[in-house]
């Protein structure tokens, strides 16, 4: 830790920071994930300097910083450090942004578990920003025409198909016969209520 905090000053006016500065700073991070006020350290040292973005391109770096920041209830401050950092893991980027607002939901509600149900619900109410998901969130919902042709499906045909009419209307929809043996049973159980 010294080593780094003495490479950190020696560097402090280099731009970029030399390679082996962010190595090192990944390697810390890694080394001290169990060590909570030595890490709490290092993250202020790494946050704290003009190279900040340089070391928010490592996913190692990343993770501890939002350990920490989530540790010490600075919920919104780590999911700002999320939306700006620069890590190419975008699914754990996504991750971290879920287990932030998990985190937030239990404290809040002096809870130490969550429900599945819970997540979900977390999940919704805090989707992640564009800048994880440059492609946008995956939608569970079907198109207006696929649903349409499910609808009249139900209506005119059955609303409980056979094994080769569900496997029909996956092929003709683009779907997977899970997916539509799925839809007519929530179908069924939304008209029978």
């Amino acid at each position: 830790m010294k080593w780094f905090m003495a490479m950190l000053n020696r560097n402090k006016t280099k731009d970029p920071p030399p390679t082996k500065l962010l190595e090192f700073a990944e390697q810390l991070c890694q080394d001290l994930q169990n060590s909570s006020p030595s890490l709490e350290k290092l993250v202020g040292a790494m946050m704290g300097c003009k190279h900040k973005m340089y070391f928010l391109t490592n996913i190692h770096v990343v993770r501890a910083c939002v350990f920490v920041h989530t540790h010490n209830g600075q919920y919104d401050t780590a999911c700002r450090l999320l939306e700006c950092c620069e890590a190419k893991e975008k699914e754990e980027l996504v991750q971290l942004w879920h287990e932030i607002h998990y985190q937030r939901f239990m404290e809040e509600h002096h809870t130490d578990f969550l429900t599945p149900l819970q997540k979900f619900r977390c999940r919704k109410r805090n989707p992640p920003p564009n800048s994880l998901c440059p492609e946008g969130l995956k939608s569970r919902n079907y198109s207006d025409e696929v649903r349409q042709q499910l609808h009249s499906f139900a209506a005119e045909v059955t609303a409980n198909p056979n094994k080769e009419q569900r496997e029909g209307l996956a092929r003709n929809l683009n779907l997977q016969p899970t997916q539509v043996y799925n839809w007519f049973a929530n179908y069924r159980r939304r008209h029978k209520s």
